[in-house]
């Protein structure tokens, strides 16, 4: 039996999976707090806390299972400069941070148009280039430190092979610095001094290289143990559907960030307003996309674990309680509002009633905004919500349908090791008995969002 190991690093938590090649079920899952360092010289990743953390799991899952090869998916906007001697040239910050914003104006003067990078313009650091553009300014000695800049995925196969890469799904993430239709580098690479050190782009699926010496000898894995370039998260959830299923489709990936990308559908304009961007597939090829920081609002609105009863349900609908976008406020479709409820939930579960449907309206606005045709598969953490699926079901013509894999990411980064291709397992999810009540309320909650607009 091969089993995968796949670092997979997401904006909340960092996790380690050993999924079996086969049919690329997840045997083994343990995770690691995506841990925020105060600085100085400003807030940054625990890159130290993470390593030692993998290390420690892969020899376990190693000892215990076997480990065959190593595969890494991480979120996007994120980048690690690199010293001459590839040391850290400084701390990787965290993209949440607003200290760009300080240098929003001088950022806007050196990035490329929209229409050639499809990469619109987002607060903090959620935009790679502006990144690098604040650390290089407000460090003027970092540029002469920085021998190489490497994606995130590829940091940990630096770390792992002594190779380094880039991935054309993680420079293809509203960074800047990528052209996804001509597939080459931006003019902001050499307007930021990194012309050149910026390492090879490269195609996910590839072998990097194979294990340290000193890596093999602390995990006790092989030495030839290939470790795949690496893949940005929300691409790895696309993957498998893009080597396995028919077009058109669309990929739903949930976790902090909602991100829904469509395949074969609709010719869409993105509008960079409604933070709909280019995305760039495992292929190289350009995905529309459209997101919104789902996972997150699901945490700042939920109270506690509640789960819902039938009264509940009936509540919402009745009451028609409503939650208005947005949230978070400075991504999505609906940017720069203030949330609000039609009505007060009297109890936490209506809250979470009304709060999934909310979700899944927020969704299918995503989708509609990226041209989606076909069926809808939803992968992680909200594919085991029972009424956000009921809603976007509800709304969907052509059927949703869930992955069986609890991580799909993990699944789909594990595919890039794997010999061969195939399509990931999904289930159909049953149209609800009241999906025409949901409709009904869909349209409502429409007509609000509107209303609003126009006021």
């Amino acid at each position: 039996m091969t089993h995968i190991a796949v670092i997979d690093v997401g904006k909340t938590n960092a996790k380690l999976a050993l999924v079996r090649a086969d049919d690329l079920r997840e045997i083994a899952v343990v995770t690691h707090p995506n841990k925020v360092l105060a600085g100085p010289p400003w807030p940054h990743f625990d890159l130290a806390g993470h390593w030692d953390f993998f290390l420690h799991h892969l020899a376990d899952f190693h000892s215990t299972w076997g480990v065959n090869a190593i595969s890494v998916t991480t979120h996007g906007a994120a980048g690690v400069l690199l010293d001459a001697q590839g040391d850290l040239a400084a701390p990787m910050l965290d993209y949440e941070y607003n200290g760009p914003d300080d240098l929003a104006a001088e950022y806007d003067a050196l990035r490329p148009d929209f229409a050639l990078t499809g990469s619109p313009r987002l607060a903090k650091g959620l935009n790679l280039g502006a990144q690098f553009h604040w650390m290089l300014m407000v460090d003027p000695s970092l540029c002469d430190r920085v021998a190489h800049v490497l994606t995130y995925p590829q940091y940990w196969g630096w770390r792992l092979t002594g190779q380094m890469g880039c991935d054309v799904t993680s420079l293809g993430c509203h960074t800047d610095l990528w052209l996804p239709e001509q597939r080459r580098f931006s003019a902001l690479v050499d307007r930021l001094g990194l012309a050149g050190k910026i390492a090879t782009p490269r195609r996910p699926d590839e072998v990097l290289g194979h294990l340290l010496p000193d890596v093999a000898a602390r995990t006790g894995l092989r030495g030839d143990t290939p470790v795949s370039v690496g893949i940005h998260d929300s691409n790895a959830s696309l993957y498998p559907y893009l080597v396995g299923s028919q077009a058109p489709f669309a990929v739903v990936s949930t976790g902090t960030w909602v991100v829904c990308m469509a395949v074969g559908g609709d010719v869409v304009t993105p509008d960079p307003a409604r933070d709909v961007l280019v995305n760039v597939n495992a292929l190289g090829d350009p995905v529309p996309s459209a997101r919104f920081m789902g996972g997150r609002e699901y945490d700042l609105v939920r109270q506690g674990d509640a789960q819902p009863t039938m009264q509940d349900r009936s509540a919402v609908l009745d009451g028609q309680m409503m939650l208005l976008p947005a949230v978070i406020r400075d991504s999505g479709p609906f940017q720069g509002r203030e949330m609000r409820w039609t009505a007060t939930p009297d109890n936490a579960g209506e809250v979470a009633v009304a709060l999934s449907w909310y979700l899944a309206l927020m969704t299918r606005t995503c989708l509609g905004l990226t041209g989606a045709q076909g069926p809808v598969i939803v992968e992680g953490p909200f594919a085991r919500n029972a009424d956000y699926l009921a809603m976007l079901t509800a709304l969907s013509p052509d059927g949703v349908e869930t992955a069986t894999s609890a991580t799909g990411t993990s699944a789909g980064a594990a595919l890039l090791a794997r010999a061969s291709a195939a399509k990931h397992a999904t289930q159909a999810v049953p149209l609800p008995d009241d999906a025409a009540a949901l409709r009904a309320y869909a349209q409502r909650w429409a007509r609000q969002v509107q209303s609003e607009s126009a006021d």
